[in-house]
């Protein structure tokens, strides 16, 4: 059977990760969190001065580009890729309030979003992959064969981002996870390059009122029928 591409695209905390992980464990394909490169990135950002509450020095930043190493290594305990920026495991780092409320400045930089869609069309070449993102669909796969754009209620998305952090052992309050949500769906869909938007021919779902369970059903069920479509 023809391996195909799936791009999964939507707002933050909408489950994008979770579906991506279950779609690739399930059919052998690579999975890849852009996101997780876009947050480790921040992470070097921050780590290194480049952005803070007052300011940005993207400029200088800019130039710094070539000084950051991204890789994924695979973790047989988790199942799952764990983010590596130069070579040190940054997984939980970049999970964090603080790299969450820099990520969507840091992603609207022209520069940064060029060199890392490069990087991701890259490891899309063979297809077999399940990639999730903001733009995946629209600027990294525009030919992939499976789009999917996911979307929830701000509300919703928020008490499960609150959930996963309080559940993680960090200290947060349930309105600055929503304050957070909102302020980068603004970021994410008004900025000037690749701005999240879905793909004309992307499948919309609506996880609001779906389980986990029923939300895997239902996306494998379009999996299947884009497979033998392929044949």
């Amino acid at each position: 059977m023809q391996n195909i591409t799936i791009a999964i695209d939507g707002f933050s905390s909408t489950g994008k990760s979770t579906i991506a992980k279950q779609l690739a464990n399930q059919l052998g394909y690579i999975y890849v969190d852009t996101g997780a490169m876009y947050r480790a990135v921040t992470l070097y950002a921050l780590e290194n001065g480049y952005i803070n509450e007052d300011n940005f020095d993207v400029n200088n930043f800019v130039m710094q580009l070539h000084n950051i190493n991204l890789s994924f290594q695979f973790n047989k305990d988790l199942g799952f890729s764990e983010m590596y920026l130069n070579n040190k495991n940054v997984e939980k780092e970049i999970r964090t309030m603080k790299v969450s409320g820099f990520v969507s400045a840091v992603a609207a930089v022209p520069e940064v979003r060029y060199q890392l869609v490069k990087q991701q069309q890259e490891m899309g070449k063979g297809k077999g992959i399940v990639m999730d993102g903001r733009d995946i669909g629209t600027v990294v796969f525009p030919d992939a064969e499976l789009k999917l754009f996911m979307t929830a209620s701000a509300q919703i998305r928020a008490q499960r981002r609150y959930d996963e952090l309080i559940g993680r052992g960090d200290e947060v309050n349930f309105d600055e996870v929503l304050r957070n949500v909102k302020e980068r769906d603004y970021i994410d869909s008004n900025r000037d390059d690749s701005p999240l938007v879905k793909a004309d021919d992307a499948i919309e779902i609506d996880n609001s009122n779906l389980t986990l369970d029923e939300q895997f059903q239902k996306i494998m069920n379009l999996v299947k029928i884009t497979l033998e479509n392929q044949e």
